[in-house]
């Protein structure tokens, strides 16, 4: 199907709240779309030079209007899409478009995958001193708690690529597991450094039998 697109160095995922400045007048007048016939845009992601995923949102609310015209709004994230064409500006229009097939979310993963994920997020804040907000397992989405666990931009656009839950919660399991050992080791090099810098009563050796050879 044909969406508008707005690309962004950005990456956003369903069911996430997406709050945008607009400031051009070709999103001004998209915006006025999206108001006007309720339609939806995507955010397809710029990288590497890039555009070939990205996610198709919703205006929710526009919060703010300026005197120049410029809108902070509210839109929400709904599917995941691959963009198959790009135009720089639909015909008629300031603002561009193109034809993206979305992916099929694939809910597959265990319960004891989202318990065992929960457990190493809980882990994870504790070694950074950090509360975390229990989540219990009918209410895990793994959507929104993707920016709060130190993933990188790349990681993050890996998993937007990723149709299957049991997939997306495999890489972020391998994530975790690194991320908790590399705190956890320095975690102990700064035990380490603090004890050599205390002074310390050492027993001494008792050499009466000591021999050189």
């Amino acid at each position: 199907m044909q969406l508008p697109l707005f690309p962004l160095k950005s990456i956003f995922f369903p069911g996430e709240t997406v709050p945008l400045h607009i400031f051009e007048e070709r999103y001004k007048q998209l915006i006025k779309d999206c108001r006007k016939e309720a339609i939806t845009f995507g955010i397809p992601v710029y990288i590497d030079h890039q555009m070939a995923y990205g996610t198709e949102v919703q205006l929710v609310e526009i919060m703010n209007t300026y005197d120049g015209g410029e809108m902070d709004v509210v839109c929400v994230g709904r599917q995941v899409f691959r963009v198959l064409s790009f135009q720089n500006t639909l015909p008629g229009k300031l603002y561009a478009g193109g034809e993206v097939e979305f992916l099929e979310d694939i809910q597959d993963a265990t319960e004891e995958m989202k318990i065992g994920i929960l457990g190493k997020i809980k882990v994870l804040y504790d070694l950074m001193d950090v509360p975390f907000k229990a989540v219990t397992v009918d209410k895990f989405n793994i959507f929104r708690l993707i920016h709060k666990i130190g993933l990188s931009y790349e990681q993050e656009y890996q998993i937007l690529q990723m149709s299957r839950e049991s997939e997306r919660l495999r890489f972020i399991n391998t994530h975790l597991l690194t991320t908790i050992a590399v705190l956890k080791e320095v975690d102990r090099t700064k035990g380490a450094i603090k004890m050599n810098g205390d002074f310390k009563n050492f027993d001494p050796l008792d050499f009466e039998d000591f021999k050189l050879q």
